[in-house]
């Protein structure tokens, strides 16, 4: 049976504009689904992803949950739509309050929204919500970014007798792409949950920077991954610390069989 790889990204191409990080998530599940596996993605729905033009509509049956994010209701709808060329479709996490706006993670002037980790945590647990009622059973889990970093410990901690859950191994890849905004040490409150207990989150207690959140992350993965050329050394000694098993950066011409042989040894095969 194939195996199955959930991906869950900040951002790809051709939704927003061409990154690092939406390069590699534009190509590598093409590639990954070539090699034979199956797989599911899901992004953010920003409100500058133009929806006529990249035809995205609304999956009438996994909208309409509410998640729960500090003490407030917040609707989950779902929308989706295919890159023709990959044979690959995209799933994207909208909410009005959160990714309606006509930006990413900063406004017209370049400041941070001040509600990022809320999103972060919202996106996390939507993506996890979507997978139960797609019943779809990811065996790896493969979360890019920061707006992703809640997903691990959701996964390890409040999800992890789901059968959906209990067996995905998560790989963490790790880019430069850091915010500068301090999250306080409410997003403990925003994260916490049923199987999630206050000494699951003293990485982030105090506050969460970019470096706090990431090492979250990679607390609670399995695997982690080096996928900018240079990423905060602190990060890489962190996942050397916690003898997490690690890929270090893959040259651009190389990486997909880097990549794909790195999940098959995740596995054990």
């Amino acid at each position: 049976m194939a195996a199955k790889v959930l991906y869950v990204t900040q951002e790809i191409f051709p939704y927003l504009p061409t990154s690092e990080v939406a390069t590699l998530c534009r190509e590598l599940p093409q590639a990954i689904q070539e090699k034979g596996k199956e797989i599911r993605t899901f992004m953010p729905r920003y409100g500058c992803i133009n929806e006529r033009r990249n035809q995205l509509h609304e999956v009438i049956r996994l909208s309409g949950m509410n998640l729960i994010i500090d003490d407030t209701d917040h609707q989950l709808i779902i929308k989706v739509a295919s890159i023709q060329a990959a044979r690959m479709q995209v799933y994207f996490i909208d909410n009005e309050e959160y990714f309606r706006r006509k930006a990413t993670v900063v406004d017209e002037k370049g400041v941070e929204f001040a509600d990022n980790d809320d999103r972060a945590v919202f996106f996390a647990r939507g993506v996890l919500e979507t997978v139960k009622k797609l019943r779809w059973t990811p065996d790896i889990i493969h979360c890019h970014g920061w707006m992703a970093a809640a997903l691990p410990v959701l996964a390890k901690k409040a999800y992890q007798e789901d059968p959906f859950f209990a067996n995905a191994k998560i790989v963490y890849s790790v880019y430069d792409n850091a915010y500068q905004q301090v999250f306080s040490n409410r997003i403990v409150d925003k994260i916490q949950m049923d199987g999630i207990a206050q000494k699951d989150l003293e990485l982030v207690a105090n506050g969460a920077s970019y470096v706090d959140f990431s090492k979250l992350a990679i607390a609670y993965s399995d695997a982690v991954i080096q996928g900018s050329p240079s990423i905060h050394p602190e990060l890489i000694d962190y996942a050397n610390k916690t003898q997490k098993m690690f890929l270090p950066y893959q040259d651009p011409q190389n990486y997909v069989t880097s990549y794909n042989d790195f999940y098959d040894q995740i596995l054990g095969k």
